[in-house]
């Protein structure tokens, strides 16, 4: 009896691998069959936009590594975070904005490595200039685990109107919103 490995598509719709297979067979344009990201995703604004759209223009299947109440507990946030079912349901919104729905599998990041770790069909990984150096550490596990290392795609971090980062912090800080424009104090 043949087994079939499913995967989920945003809207709960089983995929088989045949379909994932698919999809790699199609890719025309976009450098990679299957590239990862991941995060906190808390309050969604424009650099979170920037990783996103990058992994969607260069990998025809985007997983994205979604951090889960219990993981940011570890993080110590200096901010408050939003659950991780709010958080999936902002980002499942954004996807559904930009037609990226179906392409993406959102999965729970409950350690700082995440399925880029353990999944051999993920190919790269999309990070920030500021989150870059965490992926040495997962391509060394990714060795141990016998899996080719992960090509490394980089996003500067997106500024805001005041020529510093946007980052959540400032955001719930009232400093910037999430487009970058300074709020007046």
């Amino acid at each position: 009896m043949k087994s079939t490995n499913l995967f989920y598509s945003l809207n709960k719709k089983p995929f088989s691998i045949e379909f994932y297979d698919e999809v790699r067979s199609l890719r025309k344009t976009r450098r990679f069959s299957c590239v990862g990201i991941g995060g906190t995703f808390s309050q969604l604004h424009k650099g979170h936009k920037a990783i996103i759209n990058k992994a969607l223009d260069v990998g025809d299947v985007v997983l994205i590594g979604l951090t889960t109440d219990e993981m940011v507990k570890k993080l110590k946030k200096r901010h408050p975070v939003t659950s991780y079912e709010e958080r999936r349901s902002t980002l499942e919104q954004f996807l559904r904005e930009n037609d990226a729905y179906e392409r993406v599998q959102i999965l729970p990041l409950e350690d700082p490595y995440g399925p880029a770790a353990r999944r051999e069909d993920q190919e790269a990984i999309v990070v920030s200039t500021e989150t870059a150096p965490r992926v040495e550490e997962i391509n060394k596990l990714r060795q141990k685990n016998g899996f080719k290392a992960l090509e490394v795609v980089v996003v500067d971090m997106v500024l805001a109107e005041d020529g510093k980062p946007i980052y959540s912090t400032r955001i719930l800080l009232g400093e910037i919103d999430p487009e970058g424009r300074v709020k007046d104090s």
